[in-house]
């Protein structure tokens, strides 16, 4: 058993951290100095990953049970909590959305309500730009207002507000980061992006030129947009992770509570992303196009200038080809070569 002694630099408490932001996240700290404890459940997480590339402690448990939680804090000297462990796929929030609740709202109130009796001071929030809704304005700022369309955007809403109450009532310093589009892998395919099932789009498009999947659907195509597909803000998953340090410094730093929104500033269509793809991969990528999707905005992008001023924060890979070039290269590392077999 590791006891508190062994310690050196803050430890942080990571929930999720075997997923896909949750363990670039981990990486990030690591290589800033950081020690970190995993707690994840591993439903959908990856112990591979965790054991092989991360190498650190890892709790299988849930957000959701108390007595675990509670005996994390008495037993780790936790500085501080990233939670990343929550249900993202929004279809399946509609189908379930009692999972949802379940999972996302209860499990974090059970996570904050041990946090505060263990006086653990800081957590930092792994939201989504799903809490807006259908924006009435673009490039979208945080003072826009939140209207989320279907449960999952419900949730991590509902979580932000508890967050704020009870740092309103108990102290609590948060930092919540409202993510676009969450896109690429580790440069050295150490990590990267392994859903199941996957919904999201780049890696449905590079499945798709590996073979592993017949086609992509193209959900939409008449749009007011150039194309007339979606368009949508890509983040590198990296720049993700990094700016989950720098909120953590600054918390750390003595930090008031804030919410930032992480994306690049610039959109690409469906049909951009698939082009891209396909220059990438050298590839032929099947399409068919279907109807639109309830309650898909033309276009997300957004205006992250706060982050950017009050955390220092840069992304490091704004270009969606090398977003795309590091995406293909962990899909080649973690499923074979061009066109393989299932």
């Amino acid at each position: 058993m590791t006891t508190n002694n062994d310690y050196r630099s803050p430890l942080i408490l990571v929930t999720g951290g075997g997923g896909y932001v949750g363990s670039h996240t981990v990486l990030a700290l690591q290589q800033a100095g950081f020690q970190v404890l995993i707690l994840d459940s591993l439903e959908r997480g990856h112990r591979d990953l965790v054991e092989a590339v991360l190498k650190t402690e890892l709790i299988v448990g849930d957000i959701g049970d108390r007595p675990l939680l509670d005996w994390i804090f008495q037993t780790y000297p936790v500085t501080a909590v990233m939670h990343f462990a929550a249900y993202i796929e929004v279809g399946e929030s509609v189908r379930y959305p009692d999972r949802f609740y379940q999972n996302n709202v209860h499990g974090a109130l059970t996570l904050l309500q041990a946090m505060v009796a263990a006086k653990i001071p800081y957590f930092v929030f792994s939201s989504t730009a799903a809490v807006y809704g259908l924006p009435p304005e673009v490039p979208i700022q945080e003072t826009c207002p939140c209207a989320p369309m279907n449960p999952y955007g419900r949730s991590k809403w509902m979580v932000e507000q508890m967050v704020g109450d009870l740092g309103s009532a108990y102290g609590l310093k948060s930092v919540i980061f409202r993510y676009f589009n969450a896109a690429g892998a580790d440069p050295h395919s150490r990590l990267g992006e392994d859903h199941h099932p996957e919904t999201h789009l780049i890696p449905l498009v590079l499945q798709a030129a590996m073979g592993r999947r017949p086609h992509v659907v193209i959900y939409g195509t008449d749009y007011p947009t150039a194309d007339g597909t979606c368009i949508r803000d890509y983040i590198h998953v990296v720049d993700l992770a990094q700016a989950h340090v720098l909120g953590l410094k600054y918390l750390l730093s003595g930090g008031d509570s804030e919410v930032f929104n992480l994306g690049n500033g610039q959109g690409f269509s469906v049909r951009q992303i698939i082009e891209t793809a396909q220059r990438v991969t050298r590839c032929s990528i099947p399409v068919l196009e279907g109807d639109r999707r309830e309650g898909d905005p033309a276009v997300l992008i957004a205006n992250s200038d706060r982050a950017r001023r009050v955390l220092g924060w840069q992304p490091q890979y704004p270009d969606i080809e090398q977003i795309i070039q590091h995406a293909w290269l962990w899909h080649q590392h973690r499923h074979g070569s061009a066109r393989a077999e299932e």
